[in-house]
């Protein structure tokens, strides 16, 4: 496998939405990642993909809902955020597209 083929594993897709916008507005941008994806790695990965300098990764874990499919209970999956704050003058526009 590939090194790109490795970051795109830790980096699913960015996340868009209001929350993510204002942290936009901040230098940061939101990414979903593996659940297995350490800071570190995050890091490597965005700097690789995206060839900014990343100042700072936080994380955040969402544990799945249970809901109702079909009338029978179910559950989402946990999805692991990544809120990655950029060092001063480095942007990416996320809109556009991997």
């Amino acid at each position: 496998m590939s090194a790109t083929a490795q970051q795109y594993d830790v980096i699913r897709k960015p996340i868009i939405t209001e929350k993510s916008t204002l942290a936009s507005e901040n230098g940061a941008v939101v990414f979903e990642v593996a659940m297995s994806a350490s800071k570190p790695a995050i890091k490597d990965a965005v700097e690789a993909l995206f060839g900014v300098k990343v100042k700072a990764v936080n994380t955040t874990i969402t544990k799945g809902k249970v809901k109702k499919f079909r009338g029978r209970p179910g559950k989402r999956r946990d999805v692991k955020k990544a809120y990655v704050t950029l060092v001063e003058g480095n942007t990416i526009d996320v809109s556009t597209g991997l």
